[in-house]
């Protein structure tokens, strides 16, 4: 079931949140929603889950729109929000059994529900006790459980994985992938490392607008926009290498990394690749080349750069 956010903008008195911003995301597509705190993410999420009325615009989930149709929004989707809202003094059964009631699971699948969300978000072990006894991270695996619960199509994670050991952690990443493949799924997260193992694609949002849409890789491509290299060249005299990879006339720039080492950083000018002419620059004067490394721009580098101000 898609999701389409049109035009999104929500106002808080004289703030606005949320500046019109318009996405889509498709069915079997795992969406990672990224941006500082204050950003908006929240507010979309909750705005998707029909928990806020946007001022203007409209979202649409399946056919449903969130001002005209939420009942029916909220039948198709589940939500996991960053605080996970427990009843500590339940148990997990018996809470799963609650909020299988609440979603409208029919009684005679209640049974079979509950069993498949306490193996499936790894609570067999701990089901028998009281919310309140477990650790943040099993409380947050029956926050996954009764979000998945009456089997949603649409899936909202606001900071899934808060809480989690880097193994819990590994587990909820590939329990999200398994959904994805036949769920829409949004998450939000700041472990990029995780947004990028987990999502098909990831939108950054800053101040209230859409400042980035694309894979993980696209990201990281369009902000690079030119080659960087980094390269090791020995037996050459340090300051006669520096000179002669600055003639290249692939290269933009060259600066010293490790000097000891003879390790240069090299910018190529823009849709050129500077490669072949280092290669070739050191077979013509005898020096060695032991590296000979892309340079690739980290997630975190490109969403640095498009929230830093």
């Amino acid at each position: 079931m898609d999701i389409r956010v049109e035009n999104y903008t929500k106002m808080f008195g004289p703030q606005k949140a949320v500046d019109s911003i318009s996405f889509k995301v498709n069915t079997g597509e795992v969406l990672g929603f990224l941006g500082p705190n204050g950003a908006g993410k929240t507010t979309t999420m909750k705005a998707i889950t029909t928990y806020l009325s946007p001022t203007k615009g409209d979202i649409f989930v399946g056919e449903h729109s969130v001002l005209e149709d939420p009942e029916e929004v909220t039948k198709v989707i589940g939500y996991l929000p960053e605080n996970n809202p427990l009843y500590q003094e339940m148990g997990v059964v018996d809470y799963l059994y609650f909020m299988a009631g609440v979603q409208n699971v029919p009684k005679e699948k209640q049974q079979e529900r509950v069993a498949e969300m306490v193996r499936v978000c790894g609570l067999e072990k701990e089901k028998h006790k009281r919310i309140q006894e477990l650790s943040k991270g099993y409380q947050q695996r029956v926050g996954l459980a009764q979000a998945l619960i009456h089997d949603p199509q649409v899936l909202i994670l606001d900071e899934p994985t808060s809480g989690l050991d880097p193994n819990q952690i590994i587990e909820i990443r590939e329990l999200i992938k398994r959904i994805g493949k036949e769920k829409t799924v949004i998450l939000s997260s700041h472990i990029l490392a995780e947004v990028e193992a987990t999502c098909d694609r990831i939108l950054i949002i800053n101040n209230g607008k859409i400042v980035a849409d694309g894979s993980a890789s696209e990201l990281q491509r369009r902000a690079q926009g030119k080659e960087i290299l980094r390269v090791t060249i020995e037996d050459g005299e340090k300051d006669e290498v520096f000179a002669a990879l600055q003639q290249l006339d692939t290269v933009e720039s060259v600066d010293f990394l490790d000097k000891e080492k003879s390790t240069f950083e090299i910018d190529s000018k823009p849709d050129l690749t500077s490669k072949r002419k280092v290669f070739s620059l050191c077979v013509e004067n005898g020096w060695v080349l032991t590296e000979l490394t892309p340079v690739e721009t980290k997630l975190e580098d490109v969403f640095r750069n498009l929230t830093s101000n």
